[in-house]
């Protein structure tokens, strides 16, 4: 099976008034004037046939390769080419149902997935296209980041505070209790060290957390 090729028709009347259609072939202007009432047209400069017109009730347009405009029945599945040079059997599949001429349809605007989102650095609003909160977003009009929900940085802060506060629990009991080892095998020193680190750089990630922008969502088209 083999599709018919490609073309577009525009019909706009010319500069005197006269109704003309390109041809669908070879995109000459051909000249509608007293054939409006006609379903196709011929071309006068490669003798090809354009439809003008949506087929009659029941019937499709199909062309073949050859580009030779053949009529048939909607419920059609092969058709032949009557040509002599071609004698093409075509066969129409689900994609070649919908008749070769149809009244453009307007395009429907299409409603976006997202979020609208009120930035808590400059206060302009854009469109986060995440149909879940409590994530970061990177506002397009200053660069800058920012949560969307107060949900997010609130519970990233109690977490660094709570691991925070454990590792340098954990350093202060080291330190007590292994003093009088920590003379003699001075290693001992670099273990209260990592569990100190560990303490203050979850204190400062629960800080970042604590201090971040919330930006808001103001409308969702979900």
């Amino acid at each position: 099976a083999e599709l018919p090729p490609p073309y577009t028709a525009i019909a706009s009347p010319d500069a005197s008034g006269v109704p003309v259609i390109n041809c669908r072939v070879c995109q000459s202007l051909i000249n509608l004037d007293g054939k409006l009432h006609q379903h196709v047209v011929k071309c006068t400069v490669c003798n090809e046939a354009t439809p003008i017109k949506n087929p009659p009730s029941g019937k499709k347009y199909v062309r073949c390769q050859c580009n030779c405009l053949l009529i048939c029945k909607d419920t059609s599945r092969k058709i032949g080419c009557p040509r002599p040079n071609c004698r093409r059997i075509i066969t129409l599949g689900p994609v070649m149902l919908i008749p070769e001429e149809q009244p453009a349809q307007p395009a429907l605007p299409v409603q976006p997935d997202g979020t609208r989102v009120v930035c808590g650095h400059c206060g302009n609003t854009f469109l986060w296209m995440e149909l879940r909160f409590n994530t970061l977003a990177k506002c397009p009009h200053c660069k800058k980041i920012s949560s969307v929900g107060s949900a997010l940085p609130r519970r990233r802060c109690c977490a660094y505070i709570t691991i925070g506060m454990i590792c340098i629990f954990i350093g202060v009991g080291l330190t007590v209790g292994t003093q009088d080892f920590a003379t003699r095998f001075h290693a001992t020193y670099v273990s209260w060290a990592v569990a100190y680190l560990l303490g203050l750089i979850c204190l400062i990630r629960a800080c970042y957390w604590g201090a971040i922008k919330v930006s808001y969502p103001e409308h969702s088209f979900a």
